[in-house]
């Protein structure tokens, strides 16, 4: 069983990484610029940069940039975005089918940002209204037409409630044989419930990487082994697990620290450990003391070439 919503932050000097999931959507954000290999999400994708802009690589196809993208299940891409920036992660069903990148004006974005609680000159943040920003979105892309409650059920259960039901079962729950279902799904989502389940694994391993290692997260979230998780965070969001949580993948300083902060909920526990609590149950940690070698790299400001130095928001 998930539970949810979850947010965690990981924080290095000046750059932080965040995650948060709910029930409507789904963030990563980081307080850098960044660039993704291609990869075929089954979900619908909003990259909304921070003051900078989006880029888009289609295969065969010239590149497109704009202040913002929504970029649809299924499609083919690489993309980046030349400041920090906030990547809003739709379920397929919860906005109208469409083959082609919807791109934003500066003001749609702003209005995206604004409905989730940031602006373009803030880090990214866990503390993000997600139903917000997804009601938001909707307007910007059009309502979705309602799905068989029997797929409702079934993607619900695959994607949020519990990814490793088997679909035998599931197909029981709601008086239809596995194919059947599997052909319903494909049908009214327009992808299949194996991919989709996937894409329940990989949030579920994602949420719980500042607790554990990249192999515990694979087999918490149902994943046959390590191998597997990076293969399909690779297919689908362009990246791999190490570069989400490790801090070599933000080209650390040697000695330097990384704080993994679960961050709904702040307190400390009987012992004095920092504690940032999601509302799930997990084990506090130690609140980092190890010092730096020397101070982090300054980070340019896209627009005017000047160095920033800013903490993770909180």
């Amino acid at each position: 069983m998930i539970d949810s919503p979850r947010a965690w932050a990981l924080e290095q000097n000046d750059r932080c990484t965040v995650f948060a999931s709910g029930p409507e959507a789904t963030i990563f954000a980081e307080s850098r610029p960044f660039r993704v290999a291609q990869h075929q999400l089954p979900v619908w994708k909003a990259v909304l940069p921070l003051g900078g802009h989006a880029e888009l690589f289609q295969p065969g196809r010239p590149m497109v940039a704009a202040p913002g993208l929504i970029v649809p299940p299924q499609l083919a891409h690489a993309c980046a975005a030349t400041s920090p920036y906030i990547a809003l992660f739709i379920d397929s069903w919860l906005l109208p089918s469409r083959p082609e990148p919807i791109l934003l004006g500066s003001g749609e974005v702003r209005r995206v940002l604004a409905a989730l609680g940031t602006t373009d000159s803030d880090s990214p943040d866990t503390r993000v209204d997600l139903a917000a920003g997804y009601a938001e979105l909707r307007t910007l892309a059009g309502r979705p037409s309602l799905l068989d409650p029997r797929v409702a059920h079934a993607v619900h259960l695959c994607t949020t409630r519990d990814p490793n039901q088997p679909i035998a079962s599931i197909a029981g729950e709601v008086g239809l044989s596995a194919p059947r279902l599997r052909a319903l799904v494909r049908q009214e989502v327009g992808i299949t419930l194996a991919r989709l389940r996937r894409w329940g694994r990989l949030r579920t391993a994602i949420a719980e990487l500042p607790d554990s290692t990249a192999a515990l997260a694979a087999a918490t979230a149902g994943f046959a082994d390590q191998a597997h998780l990076t293969r399909t965070a690779r297919d689908f969001i362009g990246r791999t697990p190490a570069s989400l949580r490790h801090a070599d993948a933000w080209e650390l300083t040697p000695g330097s620290c990384l704080r993994a902060a679960l961050v709904v909920g702040e307190g400390r526990g009987r012992d004095g450990r920092h504690l940032h609590l999601d509302g799930d149950t997990r084990r506090s940690r130690p609140e980092s003391t190890c010092g730096r070698v020397g101070p982090a790299p300054p980070r340019a400001h896209p627009a005017s070439g000047t160095t920033a130095r800013r903490p993770c928001a909180r």
